[in-house]
């Protein structure tokens, strides 16, 4: 597509803000599988099957995202919703996406302090889990297949990065600026006139709810926590929860081992964001207002970080120089992505029945393309449940 195509894509987008919103509701509603399986569903549907968005507006939301601190699913939903309709576009698509996920959290954990803890949670969670592994694996391979092609440079970077990932069990932000900046250097080595141009960023304060009978000074500890998680950690879920146990178990001591499992669990078994776990640790600490106050603390940063550097993005993106250091900056994501899959299948594989699940998982989506991803996690829930307890008495 020419430029001048692509310039008239953005004038005229081929779907309407609603369509949109009506998408991103749908994914937080259904979207199973963490950060790396919602970022593949994106593709997918929004750049392959609808083409709604183009094929480097994606590249940049991605990079986007791993480049900025907090949750990268999250972040390329609200990008997504910037690239044709701005302000409104990604306030209404990070809304739709995030909310259903968080009605979701606040209720499992009204029934979580109703009946002092979910023991049902690993039955589900050990089908869930394997099963989650193969859409994830598939994710991966379909975006890897898609960007880095037969580009060596790329590929290096690629297998560096998933290197780094499995190693550290953690997603390194230096090495996607670094990757970046190397494919940018080798294909289009800048002319150095002394004029920088920069991406500035500010970090937020979580707002929270204006209601009485509430602890107001715990509320205003766990905002500054949850923002301070969201303004400063990088990656996806799978960076954060270590970081949310230091705080929350160790640190505050709102949480026990016990319970931060649990919400650990809840995250992985509801769809939409991983981080959303925030919500149910909220309630869990504070109730209801405690679970709005913690969501937005993670969320909000993440929304700035966002929509801030967004129209350099946009209005710079085309640039050879930024496009070659956008495709570093992607080749090194998807090395993350696809080292988190082995990073997250060593806790989710676990005997011959969870890995027997990611392979049938993964067996299925290959061979029929259409089949819908929340059925095979029903699915997967129901064996879980009937084969776990079996499991256990063995």
């Amino acid at each position: 597509m020419s430029e001048q195509q692509q310039a008239g894509a953005e004038l005229a987008p081929r779907y309407t803000l609603w369509q949109l919103v009506a998408y991103m509701l749908g994914l937080g509603t259904w979207g199973f599988g963490g950060p790396v399986a919602l970022v593949g569903f994106m593709y997918r549907d929004l750049v392959e099957r609808r083409q709604w968005i183009s094929e480097a507006d994606y590249k940049e939301g991605m990079a986007l995202a791993q480049l900025m601190p907090g949750p990268l699913a999250a972040q390329l939903a609200i990008y997504l919703g910037y690239v044709h309709f701005r302000i409104i576009g990604a306030t209404l698509a990070g809304l739709a996406f995030v909310l259903p996920s968080f009605f979701m959290v606040v209720a499992l954990g009204a029934l979580y302090v109703t009946f002092g803890g979910i023991g049902w949670m690993q039955a589900v969670f050990y089908g869930v889990g394997a099963a989650v592994i193969g859409i994830i694996a598939m994710s991966a391979y379909k975006l890897t297949t898609k960007n880095i092609g037969k580009d060596k440079l790329l590929w290096a970077i690629f297998l560096a990065s998933a290197a780094v990932t499995v190693v550290t069990k953690s997603e390194v932000v230096w090495l996607f600026l670094g990757a970046g900046l190397l494919v940018w250097m080798v294909r289009v080595p800048p002319k150095f006139t002394g004029r920088l141009n920069g991406i500035a960023a500010s970090a937020p304060i979580a707002g929270a709810a204006l209601l009485s009978t509430v602890d107001w000074p715990q509320l205003v500890e766990i905002g500054a926590f949850f923002a301070y998680a969201g303004s400063f950690v990088f990656g996806s879920g799978l960076a954060i929860v270590p970081f949310l146990y230091s705080g929350v178990v160790q640190e505050h001591h709102w949480l026990n081992d016990r319970q931060f499992v649990d919400a650990v669990a809840v995250a992985m078994i509801t769809p939409g964001p991983v981080v959303i776990t925030t919500g149910f640790i909220g309630y869990l600490v504070a109730g209801f207002w405690g679970s709005v106050v913690a969501a937005l603390g993670t969320f909000v940063p993440c929304y700035l970080f966002t929509i801030l550097p967004a129209p350099y993005f946009k209005k710079h993106g085309k640039r050879p120089a930024i496009v070659a250091f956008v495709d570093g900056v992607t080749a090194a994501a998807i090395g993350a992505i696809t080292g988190a899959v082995i990073v997250i299948g060593q806790r989710s594989i676990t005997d011959w029945v969870t890995a027997a699940l990611a392979l049938v998982t993964v067996a299925v989506l290959w061979r029929f393309k259409k089949i819908p991803e929340p059925l095979i996690v029903l699915i997967a829930a129901l064996v879980g449940l009937v084969v776990h307890p079996l499991m256990q008495a063995a």
